[in-house]
């Protein structure tokens, strides 16, 4: 009779808990093979049980805009260890030079989800407002210009020190020249996950610097990738990334009343973007009813 007990106990727990996982991965697998010719990388963890869901997850993609996530890192590590201060400015330029041969580029406007920072080129603005941008209206302009304070490579340092092993933060955007030549940056789900991780355990930064990086991330103003599938209400720290065939979202999850999870999706192969972001929203709704029945049979 104990023995029949412990069995029932454990399926209760690790066993069933690798059958939910078992069958999570199925239905993600199912949802993106609904779309023709689409590709998808999806890494989910939660972080109170360690539970841990990897499908395609160390597969490469272009990173567009979440390459932002280690670039705002690299910023707030520059202002723990003094080497910035929330209060520095800088003078707006819309001109930075090609990582292939020093050669310059400027950013188009009609290009840039964040259209009307153009309107204060050759002012002054505080770093840490294009910091905000940077990540909340995903400005390719405040972008470039906070990569132009901390570096592009300490930036892909800081992301490897952190467990971004295989992510790679060559250059800023809209750099053509790079893009003809293969210099891109790039990352997988696993790795963006990592980064996730390591700002919600508080190994990216200082606490002070760890929250406002979290208060940044909940202000992200476009909302309809893994938002979209989870409950009106839930708090989600996330970065999204999309270029033409590539939508991305990388988030932290922390609902009320238990342990955080990360959740990132990549997808490519997908031309129609709100069919992307779609995917990108069903498959979080999958990994919320996971997480809570995991939750629930605790």
């Amino acid at each position: 009779m104990i023995r029949l007990v412990l069995l029932a106990s454990l399926c209760a727990t690790s066993l069933c808990a690798q059958s939910l996982t078992d069958s999570l991965r199925d239905r993600i697998a199912a949802r993106v093979g609904a779309l023709p010719g689409a590709s998808a990388g999806v890494y989910y963890r939660d972080l109170g049980s360690g539970e841990t869901l990897a499908w395609n997850a160390d597969s490469s993609f272009h990173a567009a805009s979440t390459m932002k996530v280690p670039v705002m890192i690299e910023y707030f590590r520059g202002i723990d260890d003094g080497r910035f201060s929330s209060g520095d400015r800088v003078t707006l330029a819309n001109r930075f030079a090609s990582i292939v041969d020093g050669s310059p580029y400027a950013l188009d406007a009609g290009d840039d989800s964040d259209s009307a920072l153009y309107q204060r080129v050759g002012q002054e603005v505080t770093v840490r407002e294009l910091v905000k941008r940077m990540i909340t209206r995903s400005s390719n302009l405040a972008t470039n210009a906070v990569i132009e304070l901390v570096g592009a490579q300490r930036a892909h340092a800081t992301a490897h020190a952190l467990g971004a092993t295989t992510m790679m933060v060559r250059r800023g955007v809209e750099d053509n020249l790079a893009f003809r030549a293969g210099l891109n940056n790039t990352t997988s789900a696993r790795d963006l996950g990592a980064l996730f991780e390591a700002i919600a355990m508080g190994r990216a930064a200082s606490d002070s610097s760890t929250r406002a990086m979290l208060d940044i991330l909940e202000r992200q103003e476009f909302n309809d990738g893994i938002p979209a599938g989870l409950p009106p209400g839930t708090r989600v720290a996330h970065k999204t990334g999309w270029i033409t065939g590539i939508t991305h979202d990388a988030a932290l999850v922390r609902p009320a009343g238990r342990p955080p999870f990360v959740l990132v999706v990549l997808t490519k192969g997908i031309p129609d973007e709100t069919v992307a972001q779609r995917l990108i929203a069903d498959i979080a709704r999958l990994v919320w009813a996971q997480a809570s029945a995991a939750h629930h049979d605790r």
